[in-house]
């Protein structure tokens, strides 16, 4: 037994570190996915949605808060590839960490649930997860670019705040599919395939041309979004979202489509406010189907016990071979008797 336990104890920091190497690797390649398109605000250069904030907080929520120095690790990697790092490194990875850290911590207290199936773990998410906790990486990451003389404290405001609203799109926008996609049956059912292949379609045809049509028709991705919502919860929305975010990021980088003629604030408030209110339909929406389904369901169970129970009884109120008394004067007959 005490072999046993031995071994466990070795293979337990060797588990832990593969662990951190695999959080570090995703929280890496979604930071570098994010950074192929830019915008530049205030002459600060700056990706919509920041990706890493989404896998960071999945990571915790999925493996719990002993992952965090994965996370911390994968900062310091993307940090590298981007030049040669200084002493303000130190305070990039602490709000890098300190955010998705926060926001854990916050949903955990709140009751939050990770399959997202009732409106308060929308809104939880929303609020607690993007809103509040982004503050918190947002501001240490900014303040700590001023102390090092590497921004302008001039600039401060602005750039926090697309600072903090690319940290919040990307708890938003990619949090939710990873929690899906992590909570997933596989294989997969495909009942309904004709449904999910029209639907797979009808995105890839119609997102394109809204984001990227002239006629500035970004609104004709909501019907989309409504029906993924409506047929198949948060599986269908969350991933409808985030396609149509990254379509929308590409066509506000490239300057083209909904996106023609406005100047880089312009864009960046347009995109953001697109992205925001994609988020938020598809994780309320999404989240309201889910609770009245679950509760309809809980309903029509209790009516099936309660119609099992009351057979059950009139089973032993009433022995086979004997009919039930039929009213009131039969019943009066049956007790005489």
């Amino acid at each position: 037994m005490a072999a046993v336990v031995g071994i466990q104890e070795q293979r337990r920091p060797l588990g832990y570190a593969v662990q951190a190497l695999a959080v570090a690797t995703c929280y890496y390649a979604a930071g570098r996915l994010g950074l192929l398109r830019r915008l530049t605000v205030e002459g600060a250069v700056f990706t919509p949605v920041y990706p890493s904030t989404g896998v960071a907080l999945a990571c915790l929520l999925v493996l719990g808060l002993n992952c965090w120095p994965g996370i911390a690790l994968g900062a310091f990697f993307l940090v590298l590839s981007l030049g040669t790092p200084g002493p303000d490194v130190v305070g990039i990875l602490v709000g890098s960490s300190a955010g998705p850290v926060c926001a854990y911590l916050m949903l955990r207290r709140a009751g939050f649930r990770t399959d997202l199936g009732r409106l308060r773990d929308g809104l939880c998410l929303v609020f607690l997860g993007a809103l509040a906790a982004m503050l918190v990486s947002a501001t240490v990451d900014v303040v700590t670019l001023v102390c090092a003389g590497k921004l302008d404290a001039a600039r401060f405001w602005p750039i926090w705040l697309v600072w903090w609203v690319g940290d919040a799109m990307g708890v938003l926008l990619v949090t939710p599919v990873l929690l899906v996609l992590l909570g997933a049956r596989w294989p997969p059912r495909l009942s309904r395939w004709k449904e999910t292949l029209a639907l797979v379609v009808g995105a890839a045809v119609l997102v394109p041309v809204a984001t990227g049509s002239a006629l500035s028709a970004l609104f004709l991705v909501y019907p989309l979004l409504i029906w993924a919502a409506l047929r198949f919860r948060l599986a269908g929305s969350a991933p409808c979202a985030l396609f149509a975010s990254v379509m929308a990021t590409i066509a506000a980088t490239d300057g083209v489509g909904a996106f023609t003629g406005l100047s880089h604030v312009e864009v960046m408030l347009k995109l953001q406010l697109f992205n925001g209110s994609l988020a938020l339909t598809a994780l309320l929406l999404s989240a309201v189907i889910t609770e009245q389904r679950n509760t309809r369901l809980s309903v029509e169970e209790a009516c099936q016990e309660l119609a099992e129970a009351l057979e059950h009884l009139s089973a032993h109120d009433h022995p086979a071979g004997r009919a039930p008394p039929q009213d009131g004067q039969a019943r009066r007959a049956e007790d005489e008797r």
